[in-house]
This record gives C-alpha cells, structure tokens and sequence, in this order.
C-alpha cells in the first residue's frame, strides 16, 4: 500500500526543519508539489533546494504539478475554498497514481505545520473518500509562522494566564478584535484584516517572509505601523510574485 507523508518544513528556514521531517524525506519516493506558476517559482525552488540539502543519496522523483484555478468565489468563499479542494484532490490523484508505486512513499512539503491554514490534510481526506485511492498517511509537525513571528520578535504569545484566538484576516475584517481574547494571531490577510486593525486600540507584531533571508519585521501601536505596513506590504510583494505575512494583535494596556 502507499504512504503519503505530510511533513512540515518550517515557515522558511531550511534549519527549522526538524529531526522526524529529515528522516520522513529520507524516505520519500516522490515529493510532490503543486505549481502556483511563474510568481511563485521561488516557492517551488525552496522546496527542492530543502530536498537537496536533506535527502541523503536515496533516488527521488519531484513532481510538480499545475494547480487548478480557483474560482472567485461565486458561490461565497467556504465554498469556493471547497470545489478548488476537490479539483486539487482530483489531479492530485491522477499524478499519485502514475507516479507513485503501489507500495511506494511520497510526500509533501508543507510550508509551516499541516495543522495551521494548510489544505494538504484536507486534500488526503478527499483522496480517501472520493479519490478511491488506498493508502496510509502520516504527518509530521513543522515549525509553524506562528512561533517562528514569536521567535523573530522574542515575545511570548500569551499574557500570564490569557488567552490566544488564531484567525484570519477575513475573520478580523468582518468580525473585529474577539471578545474573550487578549491576543489574536492573524493568518492569510489579504489586507482587510490590517484596515481593521488600523482602527482598533492595540499594540502589533507583524512579519513577512519569514525565516528567510528575506525576513521584514515591523511593530509598535497600530495606529502609528499599519500604514508602514501596507507600504512594505504593496511593495514586496510586488518584488517577489507573492507575500506571507503573519502578525500579532494584542489590547492596549
């Protein structure tokens, strides 16, 4: 039977990789990764060099494969986010099947931890139940952006005895700073998160890119960043293709 490993490589830098990720690309077959096309080529190439650097002189193949289009969402954004998933699964299943023995292993690369904001655990879950592709599957923790922004800023998440809410930027924008909360960790903005942000009493904790060489880190009251932020923001993203962000909330004290 196969085995597909989720493996959690960090959020950026190669020496986040832990022990248990080393030693399940060590056993990979095939590492397969979905391409996000010409922007986010770096993306890709960041993989290979990790596969590189890691896997010890056993042979392996690197599939790249074309992710779909999503949709914009016209059905409203859970769903949207869902049929994309299906699709991923269905052409994932296709490329596991040609590719993939029946008793091989393949694997892949998740940016940050499979838990947090990663569809990959979702997308092996569809295999099984509409995919009707048999196989055993594990998954191994990694280095989340969550802790390696804690990490860059040396602050510790929570306050004594409070509280963490993990959302997203969408969530921030339409719902606002959670009421049982005293520090949120904002995910996957695309910038309405930090608009809300700009008018609420907080102090923040933003980075980008990080764990790379790459790696911009930005803090102080909101207020008086959020609009810096957008700066860096528009203009990285421009440089690169593509932006990872991730930034911490905390009540004004």
């Amino acid at each position: 039977m196969r085995t597909l490993l989720a493996i959690g490589i960090g959020a950026g830098n190669p020496d986040f990789l832990t022990v248990q990720a080393v030693k399940a690309l060590n056993r990979a077959d095939v590492v397969f990764v979905f391409d996000k096309g010409e922007r986010a080529q770096d993306l890709i190439q960041l993989r290979k060099a990790i596969c590189e650097q890691v896997i010890d002189g056993r042979p392996y193949r690197f599939v790249s494969i074309e992710d779909p289009i999503r949709d914009p969402e016209p059905h409203g954004y859970t769903r949207g986010v869902e049929t994309w998933h299906r699709e991923r699964a269905r052409v994932l299943a296709a490329q596991i099947e040609d590719a993939l023995d029946e008793n091989g292993c393949g694997a892949f690369l998740v940016w940050g931890d499979p838990s947090f904001y990663d569809s990959t655990l979702r997308l092996l879950e569809l295999l099984r139940t509409e995919g009707n592709l048999a196989f055993k599957s594990e998954v191994i923790p990694g280095i989340s952006a969550i802790q390696a922004l804690a990490a860059s800023h040396q602050i510790v998440l929570n306050t004594i005895g409070g509280s963490v809410s993990i959302t997203t930027g969408r969530d921030l924008a339409q719902n606002g700073f959670p009421a049982a909360a005293e520090t949120v960790v904002v995910m996957l903005d695309r910038g309405d998160g930090l608009k809300a942000a700009a008018l609420m009493d907080a102090d923040i904790h933003w980075g980008a890119y990080l764990g790379t060489p790459d790696e911009i880190l930005v803090s102080g009251k909101t207020r008086d960043v959020i609009g810096k932020i957008e700066e860096i923001r528009a203009r990285e993203k421009q440089r690169h293709g593509w932006i990872m962000d991730t930034y911490v909330l905390r009540r004004s004290t």
